[in-house]
C-alpha cells in the first residue's frame, strides 16, 4: 500500500509540474526566425538535436527518451498541435533559456543560428 502512495504522490508532483505555466515575455515571443526554413538548416538542427536533445525528448519529440524517466518534469511531446502552435520565438526562448531540468541551450550551442536550425527541426516533429 505504501509503494502504491509513492506512485501516486510521485505522478502527482510529476503532473503538477508538468502544467506549471513557462510565461515569454511579448518580445521574445514576437521575434521572427532569421534562418529559412531549409533540407540544410534542418539537417543542421536534426544533428545537434541528436547530442543535445534526443536523450529527454526522444528521436521524434514524443518525451520518451532514455532519460525522460529520470526527470522530474514532463518532457513533453512536441508532436502535439498545442505544442507546435508555439511561435518560433517562444520555441527559440525556451530552448536557449532551459528551466528546470531543460538545460539552458545557449550555454552549450552558444550560435544563435544553430538554435534556430534546432527551432526549423522541432518544426518538422508534426504528427
Amino acid at each position: 500500500m505504501l509503494i502504491i502512495g509513492l506512485v501516486m504522490v510521485s505522478f502527482t508532483i510529476k503532473t503538477s509540474q508538468e502544467q506549471k505555466p513557462w510565461p515569454v515575455p511579448a518580445a521574445a515571443k514576437a521575434k521572427k526566425n532569421p534562418v529559412p526554413s531549409s533540407a540544410e538548416s534542418i539537417k543542421a538542427g536534426k544533428e545537434l538535436w541528436g547530442t543535445f536533445c534526443k536523450s529527454c525528448h526522444g528521436a521524434k519529440g514524443l518525451g520518451d527518451g532514455t532519460k525522460a524517466a529520470q526527470l522530474k518534469t514532463e518532457p513533453g511531446d512536441f508532436s502535439l498541435a498545442s505544442f507546435q502552435a508555439q511561435t518560433d520565438g517562444e520555441m527559440f526562448y525556451r530552448l536557449s533559456e532551459g528551466r528546470d531540468d531543460m538545460p539552458a541551450s545557449k550555454k552549450k550551442v552558444p550560435d544563435e543560428t544553430d538554435r534556430w536550425n534546432l527551432v526549423n527541426f522541432i518544426r518538422t516533429l508534426k504528427k
